[in-house]
This record gives C-alpha cells, sequence and structure tokens, in this order.
C-alpha cells in the first residue's frame, strides 16, 4: 500500500451517506461542542489510517481547499443553505 491519499470515491458510492451522518452527529450541538466533535473526530481518524505522510498530505489539501472556497458566512450571505438544512 503506498502513502497517499486516495483521489477516487474511497465510499463506493455512500459518501452522501458518511456526509449526512455527520450532520446529524452535529445537530444541536452549540459552535465549541461542534469543534470538540470535529477535533476528536480527525484524531480517531488519524489514529485509524496511522500513516503520517497520509495525514500531512491531507492537511494540506484541506488548507489548501480553504483558499478555493467560499467561508460558511460569505456562502450564506450569498443564498446557499447550511449544511444539513432541511428544505
Amino acid at each position: 500500500m503506498t502513502d497517499a491519499v486516495k483521489r477516487t470515491d474511497g465510499f463506493a458510492g455512500q459518501g452522501d451517506a458518511f456526509y449526512e451522518a455527520l450532520i446529524r452527529a452535529h445537530r444541536g450541538l452549540g459552535e465549541e461542542d461542534s469543534a470538540a466533535l470535529n477535533s476528536r473526530l480527525v484524531l480517531i481518524l488519524a489514529n485509524q489510517i496511522g500513516s503520517l505522510p497520509v495525514l500531512t498530505e491531507a492537511l494540506g489539501l484541506a488548507r489548501a481547499s480553504l483558499a478555493a472556497a467560499p467561508s460558511l458566512a460569505e456562502a450564506q450571505r450569498a443564498g446557499a443553505p447550511e449544511p444539513g438544512a432541511q428544505d
């Protein structure tokens, strides 16, 4: 196995199901608890991955994606629904 971040659908088509589960896990949490949940999830998943090169690459990709995407506040000002919002 190579030490690289997957560039393909590692969810076998179930990515939306995970996203929904993630949104449900955050429902009802305040900003501080939501951030704590994210931090704990990252540490659990990092332990599962167990490869510093993969984790370092993933951190770089995540950081770079911030520059490419509008912030949640900017998206909401533009009229985009909040993640997990019901129609």
